[in-house]
């Protein structure tokens, strides 16, 4: 297997894609990438939930040019230490999620469960969407679907 190209740190939009380096782990970077996403969750999880749901939104929006040009730039359409992906999709996993430490491991494994397995149509989405909104989908769909789980849960064992 080649060697994936690795970031220009000098480049604000490279360095933000790979998760403030996180990403650029040589083993299970998306999960090392998500692992980076829990001290912004801790920031933001206070917020009132419309206002954490719009800046999950803005992260999305914003992640689409940011993803798609670190992997034009990069030369691979879903370069593997492209993470901030992850980061959107854990933030939208553990919206409204509750409080405590047995949630956030809940909502970390089960988004990473969702994004490695790719169950449909989150894997349709991974090989038909390109671009940066290709990158950005997939794992929304992941949080999507590990937010599902993780409310469904919620009460059952609250």
């Amino acid at each position: 297997m080649a060697e994936l190209p690795p970031p220009r740190w000098g480049n604000p939009l490279h360095l933000l894609a790979f998760g403030l380096g996180a990403g650029a782990l040589p083993k299970a970077p998306g999960t090392a990438g998500t692992l980076a996403a829990v001290p912004l969750y801790l920031l933001l999880m206070e917020l009132p939930a419309a206002t954490y749901l719009v800046l999950v939104l803005g992260l999305f929006l914003i992640g689409i040019p940011i993803c798609g040009r670190t992997a034009a730039d990069l030369g691979v359409h879903d370069h593997g230490g492209i993470v901030w992906d992850e980061w959107v999709g854990f933030l939208l996993t553990m919206w409204l999620a509750p409080p405590g430490w047995f949630w956030l491991l809940a909502g970390f494994t089960l988004f990473r469960f969702f994004d490695i397995l790719k169950p449909w149509p989150i894997g349709w989405l991974d090989r038909r969407v390109g671009g940066g909104l290709g990158i950005m989908l997939d794992d929304l769909m992941a949080g999507v679907y590990a937010f599902g789980c993780l409310q469904l849960l919620a009460p059952l064992l609250e």
